[in-house]
């Protein structure tokens, strides 16, 4: 990979983010990381910068001035909220919420930087999906904008191809040894062990493995490829039923 290049990664500070910015690092390109939470990385050519992306007005002005003093050649879009509740208990403003953080926020980033990419007549865009977009329980609001990212992903990928601009999604299944998932499932506990031996590859995915498919969509070498969407899920997305 080209050191000219320039990629601007949400949620970069920890987890699956970090694991792609460091990915993105060690193929020599300069990684701008957008989050709310300080960087828990440093390099030479990494820039982080703190903004609370629920916020609209300040996203779109964090991302004008990336824009003005950056060209950049790569988004990823990584950086999201689950808020579990069930249909009874899901508060309409979480749906709000996550469409700003999953949607928005994409759409707010892309439309920033696209001019630069249009110029150079190339650019990757990655957006970091969930296997929890083909349906999971307790999942109304991450569910239902995570499928979003998916057919907007898509719709990008048409507009742009003619740009030489590509337009993928990567959709993790359960990543061990991040925030998001121990939230939900306290590491160590029973409940993770059932989860890792109900995926057909019996394990948890790790951040590396999303980083992985990330650095394959992101790289030169893949510019026939766009509007994909790629499972890094162990095969959760095959099917869950055993007879």
């Amino acid at each position: 990979m080209s050191a000219h290049h320039t990629a601007l990664v949400t949620g970069g500070s920890a987890g699956i983010g970090a694991a792609i910015v460091g990915t993105l690092l060690e193929r020599g390109m300069t990684v701008i990381s957008l989050d709310r939470n300080p960087a828990s990385l440093q390099h030479e050519r990494l820039i982080t910068r703190q903004v609370d992306l629920l916020d609209a007005a300040a996203t779109a002005q964090m991302a004008a001035e990336i824009a003005r003093d950056h060209a950049v050649s790569h988004l990823v879009h990584n950086a999201g909220v689950i808020r579990p509740n069930p249909i009874q208990t899901t508060p309409p403003a979480d749906l709000l919420d996550l469409t700003q953080l999953h949607l928005g926020t994409a759409l707010i980033l892309l439309q920033a930087v696209l001019p630069a990419m249009k110029q150079r007549q190339f650019g990757r865009v990655v957006l970091i999906s969930s296997r929890a977009a083909l349906g999971a329980g307790t999942r109304t609001a991450y569910s239902a904008t995570k499928a979003g990212l998916i057919g907007m992903g898509r719709t990008w990928a048409l507009e742009l191809a003619g740009e030489g601009i590509t337009v993928n999604m990567v959709a993790p299944g359960p990543i061990r040894a991040t925030e998001m998932f121990h939230d939900i499932i306290p590491a160590g506990s029973a409940r993770e062990e059932a989860l890792a031996a109900a995926i057909p590859v019996k394990r948890l995915g790790e951040a590396s493995d999303v980083a992985n498919a990330v650095g394959f969509f992101a790289s030169e070498q893949s510019g026939f490829i766009t509007g994909q969407t790629l499972y890094v899920c162990g095969g959760a997305s095959v099917g869950t039923l055993t007879i």
